[in-house]
């Protein structure tokens, strides 16, 4: 899948991604997804391969988005119906809105220098963009701080040399 040239745009790592699917390894499957800050759109696109039932993906860079539309397109035969759609646009305003339905899965991976992960669970836990039972995987600069919803549970978590990755349980 080729991945954009875009400022900030920094795809989660084939380890990294490698990790987080293994832990999602039955939880994928007929599962609702919601990746946020989709950059490459890498996570929502190998959770549609991995047989979920749907993807949204938000983007704010157009070039990114169509990028995304485009591999959407080329994995389309081996959906097996499942369908996913682009969302162009800042994440914060569409997050802002009430969701139509919740998600099951949410990928929230905004750009290192974006100090928007505190706003950006608030905004998924407020405007019902969870499922009761959704699990929210995090991934941020590892010198940047946040408090978790009391209700969240941390189920697994790694680091790398620049990053933190959690997943929590809803």
């Amino acid at each position: 899948m080729p991945v954009l040239e875009a400022q900030g745009l920094r795809p989660t790592t084939d380890r990294v991604r490698e990790t987080l699917f293994s832990w999602l390894m039955h939880d994928v499957a007929g599962s609702r997804c919601l990746d946020v800050f989709a950059g490459s759109g890498a996570l929502g696109l190998e959770s549609l391969s991995r047989g979920a039932q749907q993807a949204h993906f938000f983007e704010s860079n157009s070039a990114a988005a169509n990028n995304i539309n485009r591999s959407i397109d080329t994995l389309q035969p081996e959906l097996h119906g499942a369908s996913a759609k682009v969302f162009t646009g800042d994440a914060l305003k569409l997050l802002s809105a009430i969701a139509a339905d919740p998600f099951d899965i949410v990928f929230l991976d905004p750009p290192f220098k974006a100090d928007v992960i505190q706003q950006c669970v608030e905004l998924l836990e407020n405007n019902r963009w969870l499922s009761e039972t959704a699990l929210v995987y995090l991934e941020y600069d590892k010198q940047r701080d946040f408090v978790m919803q009391p209700h969240w549970k941390l189920y697994r978590q790694g680091e790398t040399v620049q990053s933190k990755y959690q997943l929590y349980h809803r």
